[in-house]
């Protein structure tokens, strides 16, 4: 199993939403990077769930439970989406201060490059943040 996290703007997906849908099409990525880590994530993968802009933090935990296929709302059909499925709220949710604060995690993808929607976690970095927010690996 591989970890992840995948971020959006609660103003246009929330960690709630999620939680009422349960299970989302991970649609809107556009860069290149991140959809190659999109293409990545296998079944069962599981990813932090990060709300960007103004809260900068963590508040979820995700499952991918369908790998990459083309999204629909690309109309250059070059970008694909994953099925994702909320896990677990994140009892204290990890801001990313918090995060650049250990200096465990300066090599962290959301401290690294912080613009990109998608990135690895390592099963190293994956234990902290879960330590952190309260959540049972």
């Amino acid at each position: 199993m591989a970890y992840w996290l995948v971020k959006s703007e609660p103003g246009a997906w929330s960690w709630d939403d999620q939680v009422r849908d349960k299970t989302t099409s991970w649609t809107g990525v556009r860069n290149h990077q991140a959809a190659l880590n999109l293409k990545a994530m296998k079944k069962g993968d599981k990813a932090f769930f990060y709300h960007s802009v103004a809260e900068k933090r963590i508040v979820g935990v995700v499952e991918v439970v369908k790998e990459a296929y083309p999204d629909t709302t690309d109309p250059t059909g070059r970008f694909v989406t994953v099925d994702l499925k909320a896990v677990k709220p994140v009892p204290q949710p990890v801001t990313l201060a918090d995060i650049k604060a250990d200096p465990r995690m300066a090599e962290f993808g959301l401290v690294r490059q912080s613009r990109l929607s998608v990135v690895p976690v390592t099963d190293e970095q994956w234990t902290i943040i879960c330590g952190m927010g309260g959540v049972t690996p």
